[in-house]
């Protein structure tokens, strides 16, 4: 086989192409890699329907195009290549569902010796995983290669062609069938993934809502600034041994971002940078599948990252090909791959098929590494800089597992407590019922007894302490119901209950109340934690000999509850509800009781009042009548 290249800028075809030698052969591929849009690439399909009715035509708009050594834009690569011994098929599909598309377009070119599928499809519209999952599913052993369309970075329209027919969307290919042709086709991929795991949390197909249930452009606004390179930092995901990258190709109005490629949710992904020290090997040394035959001809697929993100590094690369075969291609929006059995679709790679129907062995000469490394003048500077990121990387990576092993253990410590606090209150509540009912026994046999009055306050106390541990360990967990309650009676009830231990403590409660009925539609459980701690809190930090003033009165459009006592001013009245907060550090207590308050009366709408100075300090709560 024998391929010949050219580039057109403008002007006549005929005047960089002598038809007369190929009209001759039967066998022929024209690829037509057009940077110049819709209008010459039908201009140049035209011109070959009519210079050479006998070839084969495919062809695609581009991001930038392959010529031997060389790399242009918006100019036009045209590659024919003559077989002796090769049959081609060419069709297209213009089927709205993408997996149909692909597998009427795979049994149109497929035959008993098809040895390779070359496939373009548009680069806008087209779901390409889905379209190749549907060739595999034809038939998941032919290599193939490729890629989408792309328009000079526009996103906007790409076309492709098949002979003479031009598309905006849907997929056009050609099959190389033979029992001679040699075919070798590897791939190049030098992003690496850097920073911690993010998971996709919201996606269809390869619309990406929510990364780790954020918006999925806050999601690179927060890594990469409002103006990231949309193409340079791809995603980047292992599936089936190969890893793969999903660039972003389009940012929608309500923040979800479209990728060029699908994926679900669950996937692990991390975000990718150029790895300049790996772009710097050639990939002559580097692609080993390529060295396995007598290469006369390289068609090179390359996205369009590569070629924006480091041009010179991305031109000695290609530059490598065309010193041993002629070589063409094209930057891609997605580049096409078969790996194991099944087709890829992959982001920020150089992918590279390599042909021969000779039956001499293979070589390929090896590149001269002084030659390349005179020929990057800056390469010292990129690969230090690559450096510092993958060390950077591997250090926050470390930490990272560092810090998620000792949250993994604060998490089952926590859990821990959080049993042992349950199994704890679980147990304590029939010790002390058991404790109570036995003081009430004793008193009604042999009468009061002082210390059996001390035992009853402090059992009280316990009570009270129990049921604060008791209602934080179950609030998650139980459904509150609530019910019609008498304010006036139900405060008098708990104030009786409180009398002995107000009375050690050398304090005395006094009921105010102008109504007789005070009904609110609220749960007891959780209406017992306001009055309890509110009381017990009025009854520690009183002042000896002085009186305790509870009431009950109709204010507005409610009931309002309110204790006031002769105690210490205070000082930070707005600290005094937060967790573990406590006033007087030598009092006894947890500073869980007002917090705890504070969350019921958020959830039950209860207002909440504190006045405190040198005289006197009270707490107000103020429940709707409309709760009743």
């Amino acid at each position: 086989m024998k391929t010949y290249n050219f580039c057109y800028e403008s002007g006549s075809l005929d005047h960089i192409i002598d038809f007369t030698p190929l009209r001759q052969e039967q066998n022929i591929l024209v690829q037509l890699f057009c940077g110049q849009g819709q209008e010459v690439l039908q201009k140049m399909v035209d011109l070959f329907a009519s210079a050479l009715p006998q070839a084969i035509c495919i062809g695609t708009t581009t991001d930038g195009e392959i010529y031997g050594e060389r790399i242009t834009t918006q100019q036009s690569v045209i590659s024919i290549s003559v077989f002796e011994q090769t049959l081609l098929k060419t069709a297209y599909s213009l089927d709205d569902d993408s997996f149909q598309c692909g597998y009427k377009l795979a049994s149109d070119l497929i035959t008993p010796n098809t040895k390779l599928l070359i496939l373009f499809s548009d680069g806008t519209h087209m779901n390409a995983e889905e379209f190749l999952k549907s060739v595999e599913a034809y038939d998941a052993t032919i290599p193939i290669c490729g890629g989408m369309a792309g328009d000079n970075g526009k996103f906007e329209q790409t076309f492709i062609a098949s002979q003479t027919t031009v598309l905006s969307k849907g997929v056009v290919g050609v099959s190389l069938n033979s029992d001679r042709l040699h075919v070798a086709t590897d791939y190049k991929f030098d992003w690496k993934p850097v920073g911690l795991k993010h998971t996709i949390t919201k996606v269809h197909n390869n619309r990406v809502y929510k990364i780790d249930d954020m918006k999925a452009a806050f999601f690179y606004d927060k890594y990469l600034g409002g103006k990231f390179s949309r193409i340079e930092f791809p995603l980047i995901m292992e599936k089936n041994g190969i890893i793969m990258a999903r660039a972003v190709i389009a940012k929608h109005e309500d923040g979800s971002l479209s990728f060029s490629g699908n994926l679900e949710e669950g996937d692990q992904v991390r975000i990718g940078f150029g790895d300049a020290e790996s772009l710097m090997k050639d990939p002559i040394e580097v692609l080993k599948n390529l060295h396995t035959i007598n290469v006369e001809t390289f068609y090179v697929f390359s996205c369009m990252a590569r070629r924006r993100f480091m041009p010179f590094l991305i031109k000695m690369g290609i530059g490598s090909f065309s010193k041993t075969a002629p070589t063409s291609g094209f930057f891609t929006y997605s580049e096409f791959f078969h790996h194991n059995g099944h087709n890829k679709l992959l982001n920020q790679t150089l992918t590279v098929v390599a042909l021969s129907e000779s039956l001499e062995p293979a070589f390929i000469p090896m590149p001269d590494q002084e030659e390349t490394k005179k020929s990057a003048p800056y390469s010292k500077t990129i690969e230090s800089l690559t450096h510092l990121i993958e060390q950077s990387a591997r250090d926050y990576d470390k930490q990272s597992k560092r810090l998620e092993k000792q949250m993994n253990y604060s998490k089952n410590l926590l859990a821990s407590h959080r049993q042992f606090l349950r199994c704890t209150v679980h147990e304590m509540n029939t010790p002390l019922s058991i404790i109570m009912s036995s003081i009430e026994l004793h008193e009604m046999e042999f009468g009061k007894s002082v210390y059996l009055e001390n035992i009853e306050v402090a059992v009280k106390s316990i009570f009270s302490m129990y049921d604060d541990l008791s209602y934080l360990i179950k609030q998650d967990q139980i459904n509150y119901a609530k019910r019609p309650i008498d304010l006036v009676d139900y405060v008098r009830c708990r104030i009786d209950f409180f009398a002995q231990v107000a009375d050690k403590a050398k304090s005395v409660f006094c009921f105010e109340t102008d109504c007789a009925q005070a009904l609110i539609l609220f749960n007891d459980t959780k209406l017992q934690r306001i009055i309890d701690n509110n009381l017990t809190n009025a009854i520690k930090y009183t002042f000896e000999n002085e009186k305790i003033t509870v009431g009950v009165h109709v204010k507005e459009d409610g009931y309002l509850f309110s204790i006031a006592s002769h105690s210490r001013k205070i000082q930070k009245p707005e600290k005094v509800f937060e967790e573990y907060y406590r006033e007087e550090q030598a009092q006894d207590g947890f500073g869980l009781g007002l917090n705890l308050v504070k969350r019921i009366c958020k959830e039950e709408n209860v207002k909440i009042t504190l006045l405190s100075d040198e005289n006197v300090t009270s707490f107000s709560y103020q429940f709707k009548i409309e709760n009743a």
